[in-house]
C-alpha cells in the first residue's frame, strides 16, 4: 500500500517547482532567520513577509487554501507560547484571581503573543512551500550542497525511506486485527470486544510493531552493510547553478536583509 499522504510533495510545472533545490532551500532557511530576528511588534515588516511568501505561493501554484490549511499545523504549538501572555512587564489590560494567585494580563505580553504567533505562521508557510515543491531526494542532495552534516543528513534519508516501511507495517497489523474480530448486523454493534479488550490488542500491536520494526533494521542495516555503505548515501551531483538561479537567490537574499534591517532599525 502506497502511503501518499505522508510525502508532502505535489507535482506541478511552476516556476517554484523548477528552481534550483539549493536556492529553495537557501532562501527558505534565510526567510526563517529574517522572520525570528524580526523584533516584536513589526508590524509592517510581518505584512510584508506575509506578502512575500503568498507571492510565492501564487508562484509555485500550489493553491492558497492548501498551504495555509496545512499551516493549521502551528496552532497548537503556538499555545506553547501562551504563558507570556502572563508573564511580561507592562501596561495591565485585564486581571484577575485565581484563588489566591493574582493573573494579570499585560499589553506588552499580548504583543508578544501575536508576534510569536505570525512568526510560527509564516515560518511554516515557508517550509511547508519548500516541501511541497521539492522532492525529498532532491533536498537530501541540498543539504549535502550546502555541506550539512552527513550523518545529519544520512540520519534524515534513512528516516523518510524506512517510515513508510513502518507505516505499511501498521497497516498489516491493522488488517490482521480486523479479520479477527466479528461483526454483527446488529447497527449499534461494534467489531471486536469490550474497550478492554481493545486497549489489549492495541497495546499487543504496538509491541509487535516495535519487535518487527528492531528485527527488519537489522536486517536491513547487514543488507547495506553487505552492499559497501559507508554513511554516505551517493547520488549523482546537481549541475552548477544557471545565472537565472543565482540572480534570483541575491535578489531574494537582498530584499530579506533591508527588511531585516528596516524593522532592526525602527522597532529594535
Amino acid at each position: 500500500m502506497h502511503v501518499h499522504f505522508l510525502d508532502p510533495y505535489l507535482s506541478r510545472e511552476s516556476k517554484i517547482h523548477l528552481l534550483d533545490p539549493r536556492v529553495k532551500l537557501v532562501l527558505t532557511l534565510a526567510f526563517v532567520l529574517t522572520t525570528a530576528l524580526t523584533p516584536v511588534g513589526a508590524w509592517p515588516v510581518y505584512i510584508l513577509l506575509f506578502s512575500l511568501i503568498l507571492s510565492v505561493e501564487i508562484l509555485s501554484e500550489l493553491g492558497i487554501v492548501t498551504v495555509l490549511k496545512r499551516a493549521m499545523l502551528a496552532v497548537p504549538f503556538v499555545f506553547a507560547a501562551l504563558p507570556v501572555v502572563f508573564t511580561t512587564s507592562g501596561q495591565e489590560l485585564v486581571g484577575f484571581s485565581i484563588g489566591e494567585w493574582p493573573v494579570v494580563i499585560t499589553a506588552a505580553g499580548v504583543e508578544r503573543f501575536l508576534s510569536i504567533a505570525i512568526k510560527s505562521w509564516l515560518s511554516l508557510q515557508a517550509a511547508i512551500v519548500l516541501a511541497s515543491s521539492t522532492t525529498f531526494p532532491e533536498l537530501l542532495v541540498a543539504m549535502r550542497a550546502v555541506k550539512a552534516p552527513r550523518l545529519l543528513v544520512a540520519i534524515f534519508g534513512l528516516m523518510w525511506r524506512y517510515l513508510f516501511v513502518m507505516v505499511d507495517e501498521v497497516f498489516r497489523l491493522t488488517r490482521a486485527r480486523t479479520a479477527r474480530s466479528g461483526y454483527s448486523d446488529q447497527p449499534d454493534s461494534k467489531p471486536g470486544g469490550s474497550l478492554t479488550w481493545r486497549a489489549k490488542v492495541t497495546g499487543g500491536m504496538a509491541g509487535s510493531l516495535f519487535l518487527r520494526a528492531f528485527e527488519r533494521s537489522d536486517r536491513i542495516y547487514m543488507a547495506m552493510i553487505s552492499r559497501g555503505y559507508d554513511g554516505e548515501v551517493r547520488t549523482s551531483p546537481l549541475p552548477r547553478l544557471g545565472s537565472a538561479d543565482r540572480l534570483f537567490l541575491i535578489i531574494s537574499l537582498a530584499i530579506l536583509a533591508i527588511l531585516l534591517a528596516l524593522a532592526v532599525m525602527v522597532w529594535a
